[in-house]
């Protein structure tokens, strides 16, 4: 499913949060963008007051561990972008510069719908140029021991199918498969959060990782079940986490795929690799137009009035 057109915010939204690594509060502003900006980062309050421009492109991509982190410490970076990304690209969204005073996106719910919300109270605005996508010709796949993640052709959408397993029974094998488009995205998997299991934070607190992570933003796992009161928003959160995390880190393609992704116990290292392995051979991809007329109810386009920017807070 393809739109013809770019689409930017109609106007800027305003999130304030905490980092779920950092646990430091940042305020983190969308911007509406010109034609053909995509979508980049300024990374604001540096040291001696300097700021940094980042494009949202996988040659930019420093780290993997436990999240996808854009830039370096040296110069400016900004972490645990792939929640926003996911956001962005899921809703069809082209062009936003989004501004950040800290080093990491806030994780908010540990999902992408305060993201979505976000947009949704400012909606978005079609622009008079022609959306281009990112043709997957060949296949290539990426391994890391039993787990792998794959691109093949597929000229009709961005098709994900995506299969987890883990030991614990509380996760065990799951696999969901959707073709992207914003109605899917926001009823499938945009509310799905991100999750930990209690018997890594000690191990994460000590190596300076999850300082922000609470029950009120990830799913925390016990030897016996899930510890949050509130239990699960889908009965297989867990692979559709990954997928949203999959959605978010492939959009650093620089523009949208046309293509099925494929994995079997991936994550961000693996969604990273892939996009290399792509880029790395001209003749594996191509870019090309959108289509000739609209696809009814691709972009999601609000009623035309501004609203005010939607300020979600996470203490």
């Amino acid at each position: 499913m393809k739109q013809s057109q770019q689409t930017t915010l109609r106007a800027a939204a305003t999130l304030v949060g905490a980092g779920v690594h950092s646990g430091d509060e940042v305020k983190m502003t969308l911007h509406p963008a010109e034609a053909n900006h995509g979508i980049a980062f300024l990374r604001t309050n540096l040291p001696g007051g300097l700021d940094r421009l980042i494009d949202a492109r996988h040659l930019a991509v420093t780290a993997t561990e436990l999240c996808t982190v854009i830039g370096d410490r040296e110069s400016g970076a900004v972490a645990t972008i792939e929640h926003l990304m996911a956001a962005l690209s899921g809703l069809g969204v082209d062009n936003v510069l989004v501004e950040i005073d800290g080093p990491e996106v806030p994780i908010l719910d540990g999902s992408s719908a305060p993201f979505i919300d976000a947009i949704d109270q400012v909606g978005l605005t079609v622009q008079n140029a022609t959306r281009r996508y990112i043709k997957v010709l060949k296949p290539v796949r990426v391994t890391q021991g039993k787990a792998f993640a794959e691109l093949a052709p597929n000229d009709r959408a961005f098709h994900l199918d995506v299969e987890i397993d883990f030991q614990t029974p509380v996760i065990g094998r799951q696999r969901k498969a959707i073709d992207l488009s914003p109605s899917v995205f926001r009823r499938e998997i945009s509310r799905a959060r991100t999750f930990g299991f209690m018997s890594d934070v000690e191990k994460l607190w000590s190596a300076g990782f999850a300082l922000g992570a609470s029950l009120e933003n990830t799913v925390a796992i016990g030897e016996d079940g899930i510890m949050n009161p509130e239990g699960l928003r889908y009965g297989d959160e867990f692979v559709r986490h990954k997928i949203l995390d999959a959605v978010g880190d492939l959009s650093l393609a620089g523009l949208p795929l046309l293509g099925t992704y494929k994995s079997y116990c991936g994550g961000h290292r693996l969604n990273f690799s892939v996009l290399e392995e792509l880029f790395s051979n001209r003749s594996n991809y191509a870019i090309v137009d959108g289509a000739a007329r609209r696809e009814p109810g691709y972009a999601e386009i609000g009623n035309g009035i501004a609203m005010p920017a939607f300020a979600p807070e996470v203490h």
